[in-house]
């Protein structure tokens, strides 16, 4: 702990007089790795004695890990880690003048400004923090259904290949067994005020593993159903999936706004983060909320979600617009904008440190990326990008899925190329069962260089983290899962520099890094036939 600690709690203790602000500011003098994992649910949990999330991810820096799991969960770096550790101590000071709960009320109203700011956006945009995007979901439905009434349908595009606790917040229902607060609650029961109807539209073709072609029309007819029986919409459209598609395309929301104004609320989910600023501020301009994330392509621990809301939609909440009692156990007074005085009188004053540290460090990483030249954001994307593809395809076992396609749209900047890369695993021609890429993605994670002799030694104890097993249901072959290479903000910041030689040489060493975690995956995939995967993943 840092020097000051125990003059700031010795200090704190004096003036705050004990009570919950001192124990408030104890609660600050845990381990940093530990208040990094608090605030979540049981995803941030870690499995011990190897120290790491149900993502493969430690709460503290792992450089030697090769990670390209950017559409998942990325292990926190050493500079978002020195952030969060600076924020803490800051936090500290403050806390003795004002106390923690006001303190970080205010260094959380600051951290709304600032995330504007590296963004982009307007001043008057509304930012509801929250503890996930599975979080933003819950707070974007309590805001349709405040604007739109409660006689509300949620139509989900992409249902296929969105967050695991999206079937239930879509519904308006509980998505765990606690809360990020640690509110009890029974999983899958409705919370207060939010319950209604959901509407799934899938994505992929499970028989061809290819895009649907019909998503556009299948859509519309859904929104139509729903507004015929009587309801109003709130529709949820992906930009990006977990596979990195982005549907449905903006002529049929047009065509949606058109023919039914005032009666559809569309949320973009946009929790990768791989869209351009340009194109986020178009969202809002055109009066939709968008859900987004620090820890997806910015690469900022696990667990931090926002909605950004409209400035049209923030002003009517401000006026004191009353969303569902339920989501008082999703919500603290801080999570709110300090304008929004009606939603924070009404909200539980509580502070949640985790959530607070993993912005922090998310902001760090969005600050990051953005000083680097946008120019090479675009390069760096699109050669990256090029060679993870090629290399996909040379492999005799990986089956890569169609990647989004290439966008001449100015206003996607460097999301116009693709930077999550699906692919399925297969051997002697059959793909392999969902289990076995399971077990395959999990080994990746470990140094298995003491299990094989020779070069293939060296390749094994290659530690690699990629994209999370997306399960897929193939019609008459059973179940398989589909992994993910990912690029993301760290491959950016991380290979530039002033001088063109030194970039030059991080890039191939990335291009490097990259075939080495194709080379295992490979390794992997011979070898399951003859040893039994289940032994060697055994104790891991």
């Amino acid at each position: 702990m840092a020097p000051i600690a125990s003059q700031l709690q010795t200090a704190a203790f004096e003036r705050l007089g004990g009570g919950g602000a001192s124990a408030g500011l104890r609660d600050l003098f845990a381990l940093l790795g530990d208040l990094l994992i608090d605030g979540g649910d049981f995803r941030l949990a870690l499995d011990r004695p190897w120290g790491h999330n149900a993502y493969g991810c430690s709460p503290t820096p792992s450089p030697e890990i090769l990670n390209f799991a950017s559409s998942t969960a990325s292990p926190i770096s050493e500079r978002a880690y020195a952030r969060a550790e600076l924020a803490r101590e800051q936090l500290m000071h403050a806390a003795i003048h004002h106390g923690v709960g006001e303190a970080l009320d205010r260094r959380t109203e600051e951290m709304r400004s600032e995330l504007k700011t590296l963004l982009g956006l307007d001043a008057d945009v509304g930012v509801v923090f929250s503890p996930s995007g599975t979080d933003s979901q819950l707070h974007a439905l309590g805001l349709a259904r405040a604007r739109l009434g409660d006689a509300l349908t949620t139509i989900v595009v992409g249902s296929d290949q969105t967050g695991s606790g999206t079937e239930a917040t879509a519904r308006g229902r509980h998505f765990g067994a606690t809360t990020a607060h640690g509110a009890s609650v029974q999983k899958g029961q409705p919370v207060e005020g939010l319950a209604g109807d959901s509407i799934g539209v899938p994505l992929l073709d499970c028989a061809t593993l290819e895009p649907r072609d019909d998503c556009g029309s299948v859509l519309i007819g859904a929104v139509e159903t729903a507004i015929a029986s009587g309801h109003a919409v709130m529709l949820q459209v992906m930009d990006a999936s977990k596979l990195g598609w982005r549907a449905p395309d903006r002529a049929c929301l047009d065509e949606i706004a058109r023919r039914w104004p005032g009666q559809v609320q569309i949320v973009v989910d946009a929790c990768q983060m791989r869209l351009s600023r340009r194109r986020i501020s178009d969202c809002l301009d055109r009066g939709h909320l968008v859900l987004v994330t620090g820890s997806k392509f910015f690469g900022g621990p696990a667990f931090s979600g926002a909605v950004l809301v409209p400035p049209q939609l923030a002003k009517s909440v401000e006026r004191g617009a009353a969303l569902a009692a339920g989501l008082s156990d999703y919500v603290s007074r801080s999570d709110w904008p300090m304008n929004w005085t009606a939603l924070r009188a009404a909200s539980p004053a509580r502070a949640n440190i985790g959530q607070w540290l993993r912005w922090e460090a998310a902001l760090a990483e969005i600050a990051a990326y953005y000083q680097v030249p946008d120019r090479y954001r675009r390069k760096v994307l699109c050669e990256l990008g090029g060679v993870t593809e090629s290399l996909l395809m040379l492999s005799p076992v990986l089956r890569p899925l169609a990647t989004a396609a290439a966008s001449a749209d100015a206003d996607d900047d460097e999301f116009g190329f693709p930077t999550i890369f699906p692919f399925a695993l297969q051997r002697d021609g059959r793909l392999l069962g969902a289990g076995e890429v399971q077990l395959i993605y999990r080994a990746l994670q470990h140094d298995l260089g003491a299990r094989f002799s020779g070069g293939a030694a060296e390749v094994a104890a290659r530690q690699c983290l990629i994209g999370q097993p997306v399960r897929i249901d193939v019609p008459g072959s059973g179940p398989t899962a589909l992994l993910r290479l990912c690029l993301g903000a760290r491959q950016v910041i991380e290979t530039w520099s002033d001088d063109l030689t030194t970039t030059r040489v991080n890039i191939d060493a990335e291009i490097g890094r990259i075939a080495d975690v194709i080379a295992k995956i490979e390794l992997l995939i011979a070898d399951v036939g003859s040893r039994d995967l289940r032994d060697m993943c055994d104790g891991i």
